[in-house]
This record gives C-alpha cells, sequence and structure tokens, in this order.
C-alpha cells in the first residue's frame, strides 16, 4: 500500500474516491472493490446506509485487494486503502484526515452520503470522484452536486443494474452525471480516471461551507443570518422545528435550525413513517378502550346493572368500529407502498451489511 497521504489539495490526480450506497447496494460494492488494483493511485471512502452494527469493512477487505478498513477519527489516510464510515457517525474528510461526527442527521441516515461528499469537494476540489450505487430516496444528489461544483467527477451505477434505483435516478435527474454504467465496469473506470490529471478545482459557495459545517459540528444551529433559503411552513420530521426551504438548483432541499437536512422526497418519507407511527398508536389505543369497555360491561351485568352494561357495551362497538377503520387505512397504506416499490427508512436504516 502506498503510505503517501491525501494531505496535498493541489493533487493534479483523482486520488479521491468517495462512493456511497444505500439499499441494494452492497453487492455492487463489492464487485467494485474485486475490480480495483492493489496499486490504486487513490484513497477510497464508503458510506453506507447501515444498522447499528456493521461487518462491510471485513466483508470488503475480503472481497478485492486492496486494504479494507474502519474510519477512523483524526487518523490520516494513504492512497491504495478503503475506509468505511462507521454506525452512527457522519465521515468527513479534511487536510489529509478523517473526522468522525455524530452531527445532524441528514435524509434520516448517520453515518449520510451528502456530507462525506461535501467534505471531499471543499477540501480536494477536482480531484474527487463521486460515486453512486443502488439505494432508496436521494441521499448522495446534493453532495455529488458539490462534487460537479467544485470541478470534480460524478460516476453513478446505471439504474437498470441495481437493485433500488431511486437514488441514482435522482442524481442522474439533478446533477450533470460523467458516467454512468454497470457496477461491473465501474471499477476498471475508477482505476482509468485515477491516473489520469483532474482538471481545474472551482471556488466552492459559500453555503456548501456552511452545510459542511453543520455536518462536522461546527455550528450548533441554523441561525438567520446563516439561513440558506427562505423559511417554510413545513417542520422538520426529526425535531419538528421549522424548516428552510433550499433551492439548489432545480432541486428542493430542507434544513432545520438544528441542522438536520432533508430532500423533498425523505421528507415525503419521514412524513408517512410518522402518520404510520400515529395510525399504529391510534389501532392500539382504540382496542385497548374496546376491551376495557367490554370489560366493564361484563363486571356490570354480573351486578345486574343492565343499563350501565349495555351503555359500556355499544362504547365497546364504538371503539372496535373506530379500530377497524384505522385498520382499514394502515392496510391501504401498505398496499400503496407495495405498488410503489417504496422502501422505508426504517428498512433502509436496517440494511444488513452482510
Amino acid at each position: 500500500m502506498d503510505t503517501s497521504t491525501g494531505r496535498s489539495k493541489h493533487s493534479n490526480k483523482h486520488n479521491i474516491v468517495v462512493i456511497g450506497a444505500s439499499a441494494g447496494g452492497i453487492e455492487p460494492l463489492k464487485q467494485i472493490v474485486s475490480d480495483l488494483p492493489a496499486d490504486l493511485p487513490a484513497a477510497v471512502f464508503v458510506v453506507v446506509h447501515i444498522g447499528q452494527v456493521s461487518y462491510l469493512p471485513e466483508i470488503l477487505d475480503r472481497a478485492g485487494r486492496l486494504d479494507a478498513r474502519v474510519a477512523r477519527n483524526g487518523a490520516e489516510f494513504g492512497t491504495g486503502c478503503i475506509y468505511v464510515a462507521p454506525p452512527g457517525l457522519h465521515l468527513l474528510l479534511h487536510d489529509g484526515h478523517m473526522l468522525l461526527r455524530r452531527g445532524p442527521r441528514e435524509n434520516l441516515a448517520r453515518p449520510a452520503i451528502d456530507p462525506l461528499f461535501r467534505s471531499a469537494a471543499l477540501s480536494y476540489g477536482a480531484c474527487v470522484i463521486g460515486v453512486l450505487l443502488s439505494g432508496s430516496l436521494a441521499d448522495g444528489t446534493a453532495g455529488m452536486r458539490a462534487v460537479k461544483a467544485v470541478g470534480g467527477l460524478a460516476v453513478v451505477q446505471h439504474p437498470r443494474d441495481t437493485l433500488v434505483p431511486a437514488m441514482v435516478e435522482s442524481a442522474l435527474h439533478y446533477v450533470d452525471v460523467d458516467h454512468c454504467l454497470p457496477a461491473a465496469e465501474i471499477g476498471p473506470l475508477l482505476a482509468r480516471l485515477a491516473a489520469e490529471p483532474a482538471g481545474e478545482t472551482f471556488a466552492a459557495p459559500p453555503t456548501l461551507r456552511l452545510e459542511a459545517a453543520v455536518a462536522a459540528q461546527e455550528h450548533s444551529t441554523m441561525q438567520d443570518e446563516d439561513r440558506l433559503g427562505e423559511l417554510s411552513v413545513f417542520t422538520c420530521p426529526e425535531c419538528h422545528g421549522p424548516l428552510w426551504e433550499i433551492e439548489d438548483g432545480d432541486m428542493l432541499r430542507y434544513r432545520c435550525h438544528t441542522g438536520h437536512a432533508f430532500t423533498g422526497d425523505t421528507v415525503m418519507e419521514a412524513q408517512a413513517i410518522e402518520q404510520d407511527e400515529i395510525l399504529w398508536s391510534l389501532l392500539r389505543s382504540h382496542q385497548q378502550r374496546a376491551a376495557f369497555a367490554r370489560r366493564m360491561a361484563e363486571r356490570e351485568r354480573m351486578k345486574d346493572r343492565s343499563k350501565l352494561a349495555a351503555e359500556l357495551g355499544r362504547r365497546a362497538k364504538d371503539y372496535e368500529s373506530d379500530a377497524a377503520l384505522i385498520e382499514r387505512i394502515l392496510e391501504t397504506r401498505r398496499a400503496q407502498a407495495t405498488d410503489d416499490g417504496s422502501v422505508s427508512a426504517e428498512g433502509k436504516g436496517q440494511e444488513s451489511a452482510n
């Protein structure tokens, strides 16, 4: 392994590769890693939406010839190595070092793809290659836009080659992607690009620096003077504070004052999850009230208080009727989710790395 670090921002090669994946992304990631040469003149950084435990570094270490390991806070990094974000922490890059931060979740995830891509873009400009693989929702699109804004390259897995195409389809819609191809062709492409000269690095937009600072916990809250957009009428699905609406080109994004970040489809997904939780809570409540009313009615009948028993029986039927209505609503929502082929954020977050 080449032990030289990625410290210089002025390298003339594409020596920083950042890869993001979510649902269905493990297999294409293994394919890419297996195709990378042992002497790859670049450092590779990986964020996958995972649960509380991850065996991804071990899986990738066995999959190819490069050394794969868990990213460590404050550690320098070198070319010819793969660094994997650990569960529960954003992976950021700065001045040849890796930073791990428990910053606000982005798109319902931590680690999230966008913070890694933004930090890489800020520190390494045109030397960065951003790669997006299979996944649900749209994490990675804003980060890929940041990579392109400073002169880096954008590579996405072809939607027809993915198990869950939403993430790469979002990138293709909002980003001027340089390469769109199957996973089996991405590894050789990265090896070729890493040996080619990088282009000109462009100045990063001020908003990009602010959003990177939020992920790095350098800004504890979003102040009015730091506003990235216009205050909307919507509330944050995470903390229920107000959301700022950000116009990122033709893409709408949202951030709250504590830093939680969302694309539009993630807001809708989070709202759907919250609605399901409310409906399930209501269902349990009505079922319990019906059972309790029937229990009390039985006791009143045993005491020959038929009028009160009948009233409690009517209440129980009303509660059961309400519960049946809520069950029908939940069933309709499940059917719609199946027809849409959607993957809930909860399911995404629990995706196993093995």
